[in-house]
């Protein structure tokens, strides 16, 4: 099904560049072999649907709903979400890869890369977790310390 789908898309979006370049549309029977019409699998009513798109005369295709395709997701690079702000729950010395940050509205963050020992202990420091580009993430617990990069594990 994906294939005939795919084959339909391709033929759809080449079509506004044919038919400007050829005055008449020829239908797909005359363009494809027996064989590669049985490869798609059309019914006679898909496939005369289709002949009707194509020759539609439009400077764009056509677009049709498809609920068989799933939406597509969203990129994930981590920008598109907002900084996370909590407390960190109990005490804060430092971190160091495998670190884990408990926050107090339940995420947990692990520490993957980083490392820094604090002068005083912290005590249920305001934290941010800042997104990053490809999806990183990076943990300050102040602006003017290093930050830890982190992946959350809860």
């Amino acid at each position: 099904m994906k294939i005939r789908l795919l084959l339909a898309a391709t033929l759809l979006s080449a079509t506004p560049l044919a038919l400007s370049q050829q005055p008449d549309y020829v239908p797909l029977e005359q363009r494809l072999s027996a064989e590669q019409l049985q490869q798609l699998g059309l019914s006679t009513q898909q496939l005369q649907l289709l002949n009707r798109m194509l020759s539609a005369p439009t400077s764009t295709p056509p677009v049709a709903a498809s609920p068989q395709l799933p939406a597509p997701a969203p990129m994930q690079i981590g920008l598109e979400e907002g900084p996370v702000h909590s407390s960190v729950q109990g005490e804060v010395s430092g971190w160091e890869p495998g670190t884990v940050f408990v926050l107090a509205n339940g995420q947990q963050w692990k520490v993957l890369k980083g490392q820094m020992r604090l002068r005083n202990t912290l005590q249920s420091p305001e934290i941010e977790v800042i997104p990053g580009i490809a999806g990183r993430w990076f943990l300050q617990v102040d602006e003017d310390l290093p930050k830890a990069r982190v992946y959350r594990i809860l």
